[in-house]
C-alpha cells in the first residue's frame, strides 16, 4: 500500500512538469528572483566567485568558522570571513569560533573568549561549537569534553550577555551508528567510509547516539537564554517525529538543514504527508542551509557531505536548485544517495519565505 502511495505522489508530481504551479507555491523559474540565505556553507578560499554566485541565485551566505583539522586552521578562516565579509556585508555573514587545545588549562577560557571578541568585533553574527566537543577533545587531564562541562560556562554566558547565537554541531547522523549496509543514504556511507575516526560504529567504546543527545538536550536545557542553533537538523535527522518534540521542548532553539536533505528525502518518500506537515507546522523554526564547502584543492582530501565535485560554483549551484525543487515544488527528481525519486514537497509560498531567508535573518539579528 505504501509503495503504491508513493507511486502515486511520483507520477503526480511528474505529470506537474511544465505545468503551472498552483498559485500559492512557487515554481522552478522563481528560484533566483526569491530572496533566500544559506545558513550553513563554509568558504574556506578566499574567492568571490562564491559570492557571485549566490548574488546570481538570489542568495546571501552564513559561512561559519570550524575548529575542524580538515580545514584551514582557525586563523586562515577567520581572515578570509573578514576578508569576503568586508568586501559584501550585505551578503556575506560569518560565524566566528574558538579552539579546543588546552581546554581544562589555566587560562583556556579566556583566550576562547578573546577569539570570540575578535570575531564579534570584525562582524561575525554567531559562533560555532563542533562535534569534536563530545566525540574527539579530552582536556588537560586526558578526559572527553562534553558540551554541558560547567567549564564551557563562562563562554556562553559571554554569548548569553550579548544575545549571540551559537551553532552546535553535536553528535553525528544516527546512521554513524550503524554498519555501512544498514545506513539510510550513500552520502553517509561515503562519508563515514572516509573519515573512520567519527564513525561510531567502528569505535562501541566512544559515547552512543543516545548519550551525545542527552548531553545536548542538558545543555540546552540549562541554558534557555542562550539562542541556540542544532547544526544539521540537530543530528535528529532519520525522524520528523523526533525533531519536533525537541522543538517543542526547547522553544528557544532552532535548526538548520544542512547536509540532510537525502534523510529527509527518505522519511518523506515512506509518508509525504506527514513530512510535509511537519515543515508546515515548524515554519517558524527552521533554517535552510547546505554544508556546502569550498576549500582549497587537495588531491589527498577525504569525502565531504555533501559530496565535492571539482566543480565548486556548478555544484553549489546543482545542489541550490535541487532542495529548491524539492522544498518548494512539487516535481520529483532522482536522489543518488537514496537511489530513489523523490516528489517535491510544494511548502507554501509563506513557508519558503520563512525557511529560506526571514528567520535565519531574524535569529541571526541580521534585520538591525
Amino acid at each position: 500500500m505504501r509503495a503504491l502511495r508513493n507511486l502515486a505522489l511520483a507520477t503526480t508530481a511528474l505529470l506537474l512538469v511544465g505545468a503551472a504551479p498552483a498559485p500559492d507555491v512557487y515554481g522552478e523559474a522563481d528560484f533566483a528572483r526569491v530572496r533566500k540565505l544559506d545558513a550553513h556553507v563554509h568558504a574556506n578560499v578566499a574567492d568571490p566567485a562564491f559570492v557571485r554566485l549566490a548574488a546570481t541565485d538570489g542568495f546571501e551566505l552564513l559561512s561559519i568558522n570550524v575548529d575542524y583539522p580538515d580545514f584551514p586552521p582557525i586563523a586562515e578562516q577567520a581572515r578570509i570571513a573578514y576578508a569576503m565579509h568586508a568586501a559584501d556585508p550585505k551578503r556575506f555573514h560569518f560565524a566566528t569560533t574558538f579552539s579546543m587545545d588546552g581546554f581544562g588549562a589555566p587560562g583556556w577560557a579566556a583566550r576562547a573568549e578573546k577569539q570570540i571578541d575578535a570575531g564579534l568585533a570584525r562582524g561575525a553574527v554567531a559562533v560555532k561549537v563542533w562535534k569534536n566537543i563530545g566525540m574527539v577533545a579530552k582536556d588537560a587531564a586526558g578526559k572527553r569534553v562534553f558540551l554541558d562541562d560547567p567549564r564551557f560556562d563562562p563562554v556562553i554566558a559571554q554569548l548569553e550577555a550579548r544575545r549571540v547565537p551559537l551553532i552546535a554541531h553535536q553528535g553525528e547522523p544516527k546512521n554513524c551508528w550503524l554498519p555501512l549496509d544498514q545506513m539510510t543514504t550513500d552520502n553517509d556511507r561515503s562519508y563515514f567510509s572516509e573519515h573512520p575516526e567519527y564513525y561510531m560504529y567502528r569505535h562501541p567504546e566512544e559515547p552512543s547516539y543516545e548519550q551525545l543527545m542527552a548531553v545536548r538536550d542538558r545543555f540546552v536545557a540549562r541554558h534557555p537564554r542562550l539562542a541556540f542553533d542544532g547544526a544539521h537538523m540537530a543530528s535528529l535527522e532519520w525522524s520528523v517525529d523526533e525533531l519536533a518534540r525537541f522543538l517543542d521542548r526547547f522553544p528557544h532553539a532552532m535548526v538548520d538543514l544542512a547536509a540532510r536533505m537525502s534523510q529527509v528525502q527518505a522519511q518523506s518518500n515512506a509518508d509525504h504527508a506527514k513530512v510535509r506537515a511537519f515543515f508546515v507546522k515548524y515554519q517558524d523554526r527552521l533554517m535552510y542551509g547546505t554544508d556546502l564547502t569550498d576549500s582549497p584543492p587537495d588531491p589527498h582530501a577525504r569525502a565531504q557531505n555533501p559530496p565535492a565535485t571539482g566543480d565548486f560554483i556548478r555544484e553549489a549551484d546543482a545542489v541550490w536548485r535541487a532542495d529548491w525543487r524539492y522544498l518548494a515544488t512539487p516535481l520529483a527528481q532522482h536522489v543518488d544517495a537514496i537511489k530513489a525519486d523523490a516528489p517535491g514537497l510544494a511548502l507554501p509560498r509563506g513557508v519558503i519565505d520563512k525557511i529560506y531567508y526571514a528567520n535565519a535573518r531574524r535569529f541571526f539579528r541580521l534585520n538591525g
